[in-house]
């Protein structure tokens, strides 16, 4: 089903955004933006909702189950997709999410609230996972990188778009309308999909048996993640986060010696080139959580910020992102492995830059501090921007061919579960660095330097998985 006019040696924009290709763009990568958009203007509409119908207390489980959800959602989407095809899984996805946003659109308690935003992540999860899964399907393999950069850009957009329409309804008192224009939103992209996406008649597949034992494990270790993430106490924030950890120990004996998978079997395979591409896309995915989770907190209480304005100079590493992903996504050969070993290098860059400056406030009206903590952010984003819609198509292309589906689908699987560990690992650093004492508040200085000296691990790592036999498998086999 794939768009057979010729693709160029280099295809470029215009190859993906023409004909045919421009309404399957549409559709994939509108998944994508709607999910990434609902997690935004939620985000900046909640304390209206929390002001009407209550619950403060169940504040931070509004993204600890959304996340949940959109993992489960992830992992799920391969089977989904072998039971019902690439038109049905998009419609059964685009349904779930417009069924969860009718509930939170309609709640008058938290309870409600929440049941509503579990049921969007789980659609949410599987649109954002069958988007990944469809770009081997529908386009030419020269198109792959330019594809996963459209992918990836949506987040960025979604980051400049989001608090502007959840910002204008709360303005207005309207926070419930938020939720409403997401639903015709869906409906026109599931449309969209029934019109460019494979018939499933000639690819549909009986599906493999659900791994139980590993979403049982993976949901228990990311709400234990997520629990120690938002705990009121150190104590609940260590023992949430060494929790999580056994569980995922856990999980992966248990998937190593299971036949029903979760991720591709040659996953925890040593050497695995598929491995060393996962654990590099998820260093990469921390290294942007951390950054945003506390940036707003940091530019209000050190640089004296209005929440507007800082939310948007934390945009700006979205924007970084977007911008090094749409140039470089027409990268070929070694200029494409160029660029993702220079993603790491610029993000550990950008976050030495973070340690030295964050806590520096200058003097009143001294915008160099700002002025470098912009240019931290551009270098930070651009990094990801580089590196991850290559690795992403380098997935694609190593994968073997009768695990491609759930290699596809795992991108998102791996960066959702990324998310929820990159933010128990920022409280955990930031409540260590700054623990208020009984005459004291919370040293924001110091929360900061070290956050940014504990998310620079992260990009660390990425370089010595590259020098890795794994990762130059991966790059000999994706070339």
């Amino acid at each position: 089903m794939t768009d057979i006019r010729a693709a160029s040696h280099s295809p470029g924009w215009a190859d993906l955004l023409s004909g045919s290709n421009l309404v399957r763009s549409l559709a994939l990568s509108g998944g994508v933006a709607l999910h990434a958009l609902n997690l935004y203007i939620s985000t900046t509409i909640l304390p209206s909702v929390v002001r009407e119908i209550g619950g403060f207390d169940y504040y931070a489980w509004n993204t600890t189950l959304f996340v949940v959800a959109s993992i489960l959602g992830a992992a799920l989407s391969s089977h989904i997709l072998a039971l019902t095809g690439p038109r049905g899984g998009y419609g059964v996805a685009a349904l779930i999410f417009i069924a969860g946003t009718a509930i939170c659109a309609s709640a008058n308690s938290m309870q409600i609230m929440l049941a509503g935003r579990f049921v969007q992540g789980f659609g949410g999860g599987i649109l954002l996972a069958l988007a990944y899964a469809m770009v081997r399907r529908v386009y030419p393999e020269p198109l792959w990188p330019r594809a996963m950069a459209l992918l990836s850009s949506m987040w960025g957009i979604a980051t400049l778009l989001g608090p502007a329409v959840g910002g204008v309804f709360a303005e207005l008192g309207l926070w419930r309308g938020a939720f409403v224009v997401l639903i015709p939103a869906a409906v026109g992209i599931a449309l969209a999909a029934s019109f460019v996406l494979p018939r499933d008649n000639e690819e549909r597949k009986s599906a493999d048996p659900l791994p139980v034992a590993q979403l049982v494990l993976l949901t228990l270790a990311v709400f234990a993640a997520s629990w120690g993430g938002v705990g009121k106490h150190m104590t609940s924030t260590v023992i949430g986060l060494m929790t999580a950890l056994v569980l995922t120990g856990v999980l992966v004996v248990v998937e190593r010696g299971s036949k029903r998978k979760l991720l591709p079997g040659s996953v925890f395979r040593l050497p695995s080139a598929l491995g060393s591409l996962y654990a590099t896309s998820a260093l990469l995915a921390v290294t942007v959580t951390c950054t945003e989770i506390f940036l707003p907190l940091f530019l209000q209480e050190l640089h004296g910020r209005s929440p507007l304005q800082a939310g948007y100079i934390a945009a700006i590493m979205s924007a970084g992102w977007t911008a090094a992903a749409i140039v470089a996504s027409g990268f070929q050969a070694g200029r494409r492995t160029m660029a993702v070993r220079m993603g790491p290098m610029l993000s550990l860059a950008s976050m030495g830059i973070l340690v030295a400056v964050m806590p520096w406030t200058g003097a009143e009206g001294d915008w160099l501090p700002l002025s470098l903590i912009c240019t931290a952010l551009l270098i930070g984003g651009a990094g990801v921007g580089l590196a991850y819609p290559h690795l992403s198509a380098m997935v694609l292309s190593v994968a073997p061919p009768a695990e491609a589906d759930n290699a596809a689908s795992s991108i998102m699987t791996v960066q959702l579960c990324a998310t929820a560990f990159g933010a128990a690992l920022a409280g955990l650093s930031v409540n260590l660095a700054g623990a208020a004492t009984q005459t004291e508040g919370m040293d924001v200085a110091n929360a900061a330097r070290w956050l940014f000296v504990t998310v620079a691990i992260a990009p660390g790592l990425c370089l010595l998985v590259m020098k890795g036999v794994s990762f130059r498998q991966a790059v000999e086999k994706s070339l």
